[in-house]
C-alpha cells in the first residue's frame, strides 16, 4: 500500500497565505454593504475614527494576550507611513469621495490602486512586473471598470468626488507598499495594531464629530461602524499583512480585484439587489483576472522560515559524515 507523501513546508506556507488573503477580500467586500448603513449616520472622519477606534481596541487585546511586544525600531517608518496613508488618510478621503460620486464611479477610480501598488512595488521593493500579474491584473481592471459602468447612476460624478477617490487609491497603493518592508521587523499582529493606532491618532480631530454623530445615531448604524473595526478593520487587515508577508505587493494587490464581484454577490443575497447581466460579467472578469495573476511562482517573500532545531542539524551534520566512511 502506498502512502501519500507530507505536504512541503512551502506547500503549507502557500496555503495558508492563499487563505488569509482571501479572507481579507472576503471581509473588505462585506465592509461595502455596512457602510451603506453607518455612512448614513456618520459623517466620513466620524465613521473612520469610530472604525479605527473598535479596531484599535481589538488589537490591543489581542496584543495583551499573545504577549506580544514593540515591533523592531526598523518597524516604525513603515508602520507610521502605512497608518498615516492607508489606515488614516485612506478611510476618510474614500468614506468622503463615496458622498460625492455613484458607488460605480467610485469603485472604477479606486481599482487604480492594484495598478499602483504593482507599479511602486517594482520601483520601490524590487519586485519586478510578471507577465501572468500584468496579464490578470488588465482582466480584472476591465472587469472592474464593466461593474463601476453598470452600477453607475446618471450625473452622480463630480471633479471634487472623482479627485477625493483618486486620492484614496494613491494612499492605499503607498500604504501597501510602504507596510511591505515593516513585515520584516514585526509580526502582522504588532504591524497591523500599531498601524491602525497610527491612524486612529491622526483621526482624532474628528473626535467631536464622533460624539455629536453618535447621540443621533440609529443603533444599526452604530454597530455597522462597530463590526467595521472588528472585522474588516481588525481581522482583514492583520489577514492581509500575513499574507503580504509571504508574496508580492503586486499580486497581493491584483487579489483585491475580488472585492468587486463579491460585493455584487454580497448585495444580491444580503440587500435583494439583483445585478444587471452586464454587472455579473465585469465581476466574472474580475475573478478570472485574479486567477491568472495568481499563479506562477512565489516571490517577494519577508518572512523567512526559522532555522532548524539544534538537534536537527547535529543528526543531519552525523548523517553527512558516516555517508564519507
Amino acid at each position: 500500500m502506498t502512502t501519500q507523501p507530507a505536504p512541503s513546508p512551502a506547500a503549507r506556507r502557500d496555503w495558508r497565505a492563499t487563505a488569509a488573503a482571501c479572507t481579507a477580500v472576503l471581509l473588505w467586500a462585506s465592509a461595502f454593504v455596512s457602510i451603506r448603513s453607518a455612512g448614513e449616520a456618520y459623517s466620513p472622519g466620524a465613521l473612520a475614527l469610530g472604525r479605527l477606534l473598535a479596531g484599535s481596541l481589538a488589537l490591543g487585546v489581542l496584543l495583551v494576550v499573545r504577549r506580544e511586544g514593540l515591533p523592531a525600531r526598523a518597524a516604525w517608518p513603515g508602520i507610521v507611513r502605512s497608518g498615516l496613508l492607508w489606515f488614516g488618510l485612506y478611510m476618510v478621503v474614500l468614506n468622503w469621495g463615496e458622498q460625492q460620486v455613484d458607488a460605480g464611479t467610485a469603485a472604477m477610480v479606486v481599482n487604480i490602486g492594484p495598478l499602483l501598488i504593482a507599479l511602486l512595488g517594482a520601483r520601490m521593493l524590487g519586485e519586478g512586473l510578471p507577465r501572468r500579474l500584468l496579464a490578470g491584473m488588465a482582466v480584472s481592471f476591465a472587469g472592474a471598470a464593466v461593474v463601476g459602468l453598470s452600477m453607475s447612476g446618471d450625473g452622480g460624478a463630480s471633479v471634487l468626488g472623482v479627485a477625493l477617490c483618486l486620492l484614496a487609491a494613491v494612499a492605499y497603493a503607498t500604504g501597501v507598499v510602504s507596510q511591505k518592508p515593516a513585515l520584516r521587523h514585526g509580526s502582522a499582529l504588532q504591524i497591523t495594531a500599531f498601524g491602525c493606532l497610527v491612524g486612529t491618532v491622526a483621526c482624532l480631530p474628528f473626535s467631536g464629530a464622533l460624539i455629536s454623530d453618535a447621540a443621533d445615531a440609529p443603533l444599526s448604524a452604530t454597530l455597522n461602524m462597530v463590526y467595521l473595526g472588528l472585522f474588516p478593520t481588525a481581522l482583514a487587515f492583520t489577514t492581509w499583512a500575513y499574507a503580504l508577508a509571504r508574496t508580492t505587493a503586486g499580486r497581493m494587490g491584483a487579489t483585491t480585484y475580488a472585492v468587486p464581484a463579491l460585493v455584487v454577490l454580497m448585495s444580491w443575497l444580503v440587500l435583494d439587489e439583483v445585478p444587471a447581466p452586464l454587472t455579473v460579467g465585469g465581476g466574472l472578469l474580475c475573478l478570472a483576472g485574479v486567477a491568472v495573476s495568481r499563479t506562477g511562482p512565489q516571490t517577494g517573500l519577508t518572512r523567512k522560515d526559522p532555522a532548524p532545531p539544534v538537534e536537527g542539524r547535529r543528526h543531519d551534520a552525523e548523517h553527512r559524515e558516516a555517508g564519507r566512511h
